[in-house]
């Protein structure tokens, strides 16, 4: 069978579709310390879970960029790598509120 642009770009080594899978460790780790500072707001604390919340994001993308299962999530890698990268030199944080 001849692989069309679809199969290329959503199905996995397996040619199951794949847009969304479960979350992985950096993933988990992201959603636990970007809740974690909607509780603590200011401080030390607050700085350290933006930096894991950073780095786990960070880390998830570039996962996903190099070992992706498709193309597509290969490019939702990419494009949350640029958005993590682009938010952090803007001065906003992983929730999306500036950081003035």
């Amino acid at each position: 069978m001849k692989s069309t642009l679809f199969d290329k770009i959503f199905r996995d080594s397996d040619g199951k579709i794949v847009i969304a899978q479960m979350p992985n460790l950096p993933l988990i780790i992201w959603i636990a310390a970007s809740l974690l500072k909607l509780v603590f707001t200011t401080g030390v604390g607050n700085r350290g879970l933006d930096a894991l919340a950073f780095g786990s994001l960070f880390t998830w993308a570039w996962l996903e960029l190099f070992q992706g299962v498709n193309l597509f999530r290969r490019a939702l890698g990419f494009g949350v790598l640029i958005g993590v990268i682009a938010s952090t030199t803007a001065g906003i944080d992983t929730l999306g509120s500036f950081a003035l």
